[in-house]
């Protein structure tokens, strides 16, 4: 069964940084792709990033381009988000999502299975 924890969420003051971290278990990692989505109060999810594990490519929404880094450790099953330079528009719960095979795409839809998500709150 495949299974998503997130982590690493929590209250920063404008221009800080985060990391967030997704410990995959139950699929085999390297054929997969992986992908950070987010929700704000009053918004519809939308996607932020995703990775393509075995051949590393990667995809941005705009709004993030140039703040945000996706990576991964595949000793760990683990994909990890770095959020730098956040604003408070980026307040909102993360979510990481996965699926089989690689899939160069931020639709909700061409996702398999979610975590249950960690609040990122950016404030001063």
């Amino acid at each position: 069964q495949l299974q998503l924890v997130e982590s690493g969420g929590g209250l920063v003051q404008p221009g800080g940084s985060l990391r967030l971290s997704c410990v995959t278990s139950g699929f085999t990692f390297d054929v997969s792709t992986i992908a950070w989505f987010r929700q704000a109060p009053g918004k519809e999810r939308e996607g932020v990033s995703y990775i393509t594990i075995r051949i590393g490519r990667t995809g941005y929404a705009d709004s993030v381009k140039g703040r945000f880094t996706i990576s991964k450790d595949s000793a760990k099953n683990t994909v990890y988000l770095q959020l730098d330079s956040l604003k408070p528009e980026d307040t909102a719960v993360y979510y990481c999502a996965a699926r089989r095979g690689y899939y160069f795409s931020l639709r909700e839809t061409d996702y398999e299975s979610w975590g249950q998500g960690t609040q990122v709150t950016v404030s001063s």
